[in-house]
């Protein structure tokens, strides 16, 4: 029991480290487990026990700051709305991409972990809105590998958003074309079910 506490004390101070760090800088790449360390007053080797790696550590200043932003009351009116699961993913896609825009920095240094690192048994939060869209029709594993697609796709394209902006002039820092990106990977995703 005293050992997980001061575990939970450690997290904690790395965590606490970390943010401060990344939020101080350009690039959250450019801060190192040794910085994280001296600012967090833990031995370096700690943010391996803890959480396995650096950019794992990482992943969770990330996610910590995801949670905030996206407030239950937020997500709970659009999960409980009356909308379409494809409208409701549409919507729930729109908050994320958003953050993710809006945090650049930070989700250009979570992007390996998420898209190469991820465990693809857990269920993504789009898992059961795409089932529900497509009533039966594609089996749970085609669904799961759509959900994966439609999450990482936009993970990805979000990483390249200045590349899009130049090359393609998609500029998905716009409200507005942004909500289009969206729906459309969606709507490609998410055709319209005849049963």
């Amino acid at each position: 029991m005293q050992k997980e506490v001061k575990t939970e004390i450690t997290k904690e101070k790395l965590i606490a480290a970390a943010s401060k760090l990344i939020d101080g800088c350009d690039d959250p790449f450019k801060v190192t487990s040794r910085q994280i360390a001296e600012e967090s007053g833990m031995q370096a080797a700690m943010i391996n026990y803890c959480f396995g790696s650096r950019e794992s550590l990482i992943y969770e200043v990330f996610h910590r700051k995801y949670k905030e932003a996206l407030t239950d009351k937020l997500v709970f009116s659009i999960v409980n709305s009356s909308l379409s699961p494809k409208e409701k993913l549409k919507k729930l896609h729109y908050l994320v991409a958003k953050f993710l825009v809006e945090n650049h920095k930070l989700t250009k240094a979570i992007t390996n972990l998420v898209v190469f690192g991820r465990d693809l048994s857990e269920e993504s939060f789009s898992y059961g809105y795409v089932k529900e869209h497509f009533k039966g029709t594609k089996t749970d594993k085609e669904c799961r590998l759509i959900a994966y697609e439609m999450s990482t796709m936009m993970q990805l394209m979000i990483y390249r958003k200045d590349d899009l902006a130049r090359d393609m002039g998609i500029d998905l820092t716009k409200d507005r074309q942004l909500k289009h990106y969206i729906g459309m990977r969606i709507d490609l995703l998410l055709p319209e079910v005849t049963a």
